[in-house]
């Protein structure tokens, strides 16, 4: 039997009990007084729950079954001994049903935001071992903590069949959440996210002490450049234009000089022309053969090319620098504290550079004593980015034109000392283009799994270093 806790809801109360009661295995249906995020509330689930299993459902909205959905879920429990089960399942949104599958749980899977859907069926003594070592204080995390915990007790298992119906909430494109995790008006809740992944991450024996950091040599190779700024392309006709002049605009002082080099991946819309519409001497321009490459193939050929300068400084296609001043900021930066990788701060704008919603991303969850512990827990670290060149060619980008700049993030943050730049140094214009703008719920899936999978290659690289 199968004792049910349920969001307290304001409305669909009556529909959602009235499914539940329906289903043969169903003990006990409990409405909550507060929030499943509060540590209080998990405790009191855990001591209250007798049945075998326990299903929370973490919505405040309607939930209906399809036949034989919870025999479906504890028969799979049971088969793979997991200690919690979850499955894809249908949205409901203004009368029209989707499909919303959910992805794999993996080791890496620690960004506090995976999608399990709204439906958890948790062995229940698993569930009551994990709550006695909750700490008592959280009003955010506990979900969090819970399923973190449960993850070193055994299995987390993903049904991928569509087992029920939930309504959606969140009808926002991808490009309009994708700022979330990093919303200043979200501050404390990142702070306690984050003090959770940091207790995860010592207790099996993967964080990262910052003492342990190292800075780079900067007289390490010979270069004619201090700096590049390095642009790659494919079909941007509309933007390219900006991004070059914004890089060939910027000032620095002697004795550095500094170059722009543009990687164009085959373009056909006519970008190739506006790259070489531009006569100044500071310009490389590189044409990538016909295979693949993608982004990080494209910064790949940047650094290994023989003018590529001591500092490697990013700069997307469609995006400009905020001022002249932003590559002798890196510089500056890169010489004061002799790190491997500098990140800076941007500005979400619209096409025309108005400022849209979050505004200013300055990523200050990063801290010098435990950024690269939270960088497990987050979907990126922030731009523009700067790396030194010479580490950069030993290590290299993932050819893969999604995630290839936070993979790289990871690596260097596990055994390098990274730099900040509170200043805004970066417009990040969003626009109908834009590779992320209205991804569709496959390509999300794609994204966040790869992403899982980075954090999953880079746990194990901790978990076997030498300690």
């Amino acid at each position: 039997m199968i004792d049910c806790y349920i969001a307290f809801q304001t409305q669909q109360v009556a529909l959602t009990e009235n499914n539940l009661r329906t289903q043969p295995l169903v003990r006990n249906i409990e409405f909550l007084q507060d929030s499943l995020v509060k540590s209080g509330t998990i405790k009191y689930i855990s001591q209250n729950s007798e049945s075998e299993y326990t299903l929370l459902y973490t919505k405040p909205t309607a939930l209906s079954f399809v036949h034989f959905a919870i025999e479906r879920m504890v028969q799979v429990a049971e088969m793979t001994g997991a200690v919690m089960v979850y499955a894809d399942h249908f949205n409901q949104s203004n009368g029209v049903i989707t499909q919303a599958p959910v992805i794999d749980y993996q080791q890496g899977s620690l960004r506090d935001d995976f999608d399990f859907g709204s439906v958890l069926l948790i062995y229940t003594q698993a569930l009551k071992k994990v709550a006695v070592d909750m700490p008592d204080d959280l009003q955010y995390a506990a979900l969090y903590d819970m399923r973190l915990r449960l993850s070193e007790q055994g299995k987390l298992v993903h049904i991928n069949e569509y087992l029920y119906y939930d309504v959606e909430l969140d009808t926002r494109k991808s490009g309009e959440k994708l700022f979330d995790y990093v919303n200043p008006k979200n501050r404390a809740v990142q702070v306690e996210m984050e003090r959770v992944c940091t207790d995860y991450l010592k207790r099996i024996g993967a964080f990262v002490d910052y003492r342990s950091l190292k800075t780079i040599d900067l007289t390490d190779g010979d270069f004619e450049y201090e700096a590049s700024v390095v642009i790659p392309c494919k079909n941007r006709v509309r933007t390219i234009g900006d991004a070059i002049k914004s890089a060939l605009n910027q000032q620095v002082r002697a004795p550095y000089k500094y170059n722009v080099i543009v990687v164009d991946d085959n373009s056909t819309d006519g970008t190739v022309d506006v790259i070489n519409s531009f006569n100044d001497d500071r310009l490389v321009y590189i044409a990538q053969d016909p295979t693949w490459h993608a982004i990080g193939g494209n910064w790949n050929m940047a650094l290994h090319h023989p003018k590529c300068g001591r500092f490697a400084l990013q700069l997307d296609s469609d995006d400009m620098y905020s001022d002249n001043q932003t590559v002798q900021r890196f510089i500056d930066k890169f010489h004061e504290e002799h790190c491997a990788m500098v990140i800076g701060t941007y500005r979400i704008t619209d096409f025309n550079l108005n400022e849209l919603p979050p505004g200013v991303i300055d990523h200050r969850e990063w801290t010098a004593e435990n950024g690269m512990n939270n960088a497990l827990r987050i979907n990126g670290l922030g731009a523009p980015r700067g790396f030194f060149t010479p580490l950069m060619r030993q290590i290299n980008f993932p050819t893969t034109k999604y995630g290839e700049d936070y993979a790289v993030g990871l690596r260097l943050c596990r055994e390098y000392k990274i730099g900040r730049i509170y200043e805004v140094m970066y417009n990040c214009r969003r626009w109908d283009d834009n590779s992320d703008a209205n991804v569709d719920i496959e390509g999300m899936n794609k994204n966040n799994l790869y992403k899982d999978r980075l954090r999953t290659w880079e746990l194990q690289a901790r978990l076997n270093m030498p300690k």
